[in-house]
């Protein structure tokens, strides 16, 4: 078997994981990943009938059985990623009964994956029927993002508008809008069946006072639209309060959505 450290899934995800970190959107062992896997991106870099251990779920993952997922562990640090792999990340295969994993590698010190894995993985089952290429869910505290679910509350369209609003790019990278929800206790499954709800119709879900779901076809693809999410919320936070006499107009807006030719939230727009 190749080194499974050198695998291009592998060294895109330590490389995303701590540059999560640097960016001060993972505190602690704030934030965490998972990536949906196919086959030839672990061929010849893990022997899939070497099962380490087996560890029960608390939700029922039937429709996803057999699928693999590179998933960082609980009470893991994105800063320490880097320098120990093995340790801090894990890959699991749905088991067979719909309720457990088969660990395949990593979580080496007897740790197990993220406690949000059962918002991860219904977010999972969720984008998977509206794009069957999507792969990756991140969950990230992007500091500027929460900061604005601080002042304004869970409304999608005022959420939404205010994101499009402060620069050009944001409704061409994020047209369908945002999900809101309201503080919910982390961890549990409620809170990862209305995380679900809301990536029915958009690939983002801002979690009020605690940070961002972003979902996408690949790391980069789910990465950039966290990213600019977060730009916006930051140009919001620097001129809250403050006279926007260049704020983009509905319009504007509209112009831009004809010219670029993608579809949009119209009723978000007056």
């Amino acid at each position: 078997m190749k080194n499974i450290l050198e695998a291009p899934f592998m060294v895109e995800t330590v490389r995303t994981l701590t540059n999560l970190y640097r960016l001060g959107w993972a505190e602690r062992n704030g934030g965490n990943l998972s990536y949906l896997l196919y086959d030839e991106d672990i061929d010849g870099y893990l022997d899939t009938n070497k099962i380490i251990r087996n560890i029960p779920m608390s939700f029922d993952a039937s429709e996803i059985v057999g699928k693999i997922f590179l998933v960082t562990g609980t009470g893991k640090y994105f800063k320490n990623v880097q320098y120990d792999p093995e340790a801090n990340l894990g890959i699991i295969r749905i088991a067979e009964d719909g309720k457990s994993c088969d660990l395949l590698w990593g979580y080496k010190d007897g740790g197990k994956f993220t406690s949000e894995l059962p918002a991860h993985l219904m977010s999972h089952m969720t984008r998977l029927k509206v794009d069957p290429e999507n792969r990756v869910v991140m969950h990230t505290h992007a500091t500027n993002t929460i900061a604005m679910s601080l002042i304004l509350g869970p409304d999608e369209k005022e959420f939404t508008r205010a994101l499009w609003k402060m620069q050009t790019e944001s409704i061409v990278v994020f047209p369908e809008g945002v999900g809101i929800l309201p503080w919910m206790v982390c961890g549990t499954n409620d809170i990862g069946v209305a995380t679900a709800k809301k990536l029915e119709n958009c690939r983002i879900c801002i979690w009020t006072t605690h940070g961002i779901y972003g979902t996408g076809k690949d790391l980069d693809e789910a990465f950039g639209l966290v990213e600019t999410v977060e730009k916006a919320a930051q140009l919001y936070m620097l001129t809250v309060g403050q006279d926007r006499r260049n704020e983009i107009k509905d319009s504007e807006l509209r112009d831009l959505a004809a010219v670029f030719g993608f579809d949009y939230r119209k009723d978000y727009l007056d």
